[in-house]
């Protein structure tokens, strides 16, 4: 928010002259340059800091369902999380990794593989990189995460403007149209509805913008197939993976209404969601940490309720409650996946999956 210019350095200080002027809080995040390129500093500072630590015990205590790690400099920050949750039979709580340094940067596809999403938080990032270098990098980093099968969620400054005023500006919506078009799994205000005079405006223009976008986009992609990075090596996941794939190309071709998929754990949801199918994908669980973690996956809805090993009647149960929701009619037609035994732990995933296309009586 503000710029300086280095006039003199006297031993430890800094003599500077403010070009930009700006407000300069205390715990300002400093970035320097020189000939227009970031001057890396390693401080050798700990990722989790004593208060991230007290933040995050009182997060635990709260029943949040992710944490997002700031300033993540390799997959290490990650993993040792993940393992202080694991200790405390934690695991349901994700890990997003904020994608906001340099170093991010250098080990993106570690961090992403090591992390349960990851969030481009523009905000910082844009003080440690050259601003025109964004549009880019957003593009790359959603794309590596829809490859490597984790959410992504794009955040900072997206409505900035309604912070203070009831309308955006339309580069605003340009904006938020075009993280949409990149197939974002999740796009996320922070100021506009943390501090914002108008958060309830701004929700709602991200509401209509992202919907007319994406309704968009699915009339103008019908039945186009996105390229896939193979994620299994073993059979079982593989066969996931191919069914997953499958199913949405045969979804696209037919243009059937919804797919329905029938999970345990969101796995299978999440195969199908990396696909970005023209129809919505309902997702049926009877686990309540899984319901809410799908609620980030691309194009998924995901309902909780108790499932039975019979697929027929799992079948007519779910389409008893979504015609009584308005989300199927009468005629409408369905592709459903599932695995043959829901009560498998996800170890343990069979292979005897299933691809079948039902009709609404």
């Amino acid at each position: 928010m503000a710029t300086f210019v280095v006039t003199e350095k006297i031993r430890n200080d800094l003599h500077c002259k403010c070009t930009d002027p700006g407000l300069l809080l205390p715990r300002a995040k400093l970035s320097f340059w020189r000939d227009r390129k970031l001057v890396e500093r390693n401080f050798g500072l700990p990722t989790l800091s004593a208060k991230d630590w007290a933040d995050i015990e009182f997060g635990i205590t709260e029943g949040v369902d992710c944490i997002a790690l700031s300033f993540v400099k390799d997959a290490n920050d990650i993993k040792h999380l993940k393992t202080y949750l694991s200790r405390r039979s934690l695991e349901h709580i994700k890990i997003f990794a904020k994608i906001e340094s340099l170093e991010s940067l250098k080990n993106l596809k570690d961090i992403i593989e090591a992390s349960d999403g990851v969030m481009v938080a523009r905000g910082d990032l844009g003080v440690q990189i050259p601003l025109e270098q964004i549009p880019a990098i957003q593009e790359v980093i959603v794309e590596l995460c829809r490859n490597l099968n984790k959410p992504v969620i794009v955040a900072s400054q997206l409505l900035e403007s309604m912070v203070e005023y009831p309308t955006p500006t339309r580069a605003e919506v340009a904006d938020v149209s075009e993280a949409v078009r990149q197939y974002a799994d999740a796009i996320m205000l922070s100021a506009e509805s943390a501090i914002g005079a108008y958060p309830e405006k701004a929700l709602s223009v991200l509401r209509a913008a992202s919907e007319r976008m994406e309704s968009w986009s699915r009339e103008e992609n019908m039945q186009r197939l996105l390229p896939q990075y193979q994620l299994a090596i073993a059979l079982p996941d593989r066969i996931s993976e191919q069914i997953c794939t499958s199913a949405v190309e045969m979804a696209n071709n037919l243009a059937v209404d919804a797919i329905f998929v029938y999970t345990k754990h969101g796995h299978m949801a999440s195969l199908l969601s990396r696909n970005r199918p023209n129809p919505p994908i309902f997702a049926f669980t009877d686990d309540a940490n899984s319901r809410k973690s799908m609620n980030l996956y691309w194009g998924v809805i995901p309902l909780q309720l108790p499932l039975s090993k019979s697929m027929d009647d799992n079948f007519k149960q779910t389409i008893k409650l979504l015609k009584s929701k308005g989300s199927v009619k009468p005629g409408d037609s369905v592709l459903v996946v599932a695995d043959s035994d829901l009560n498998q732990p996800r170890a343990a995933s069979s292979v005897f999956q299933s691809i079948q296309v039902r009709l609404v009586d």
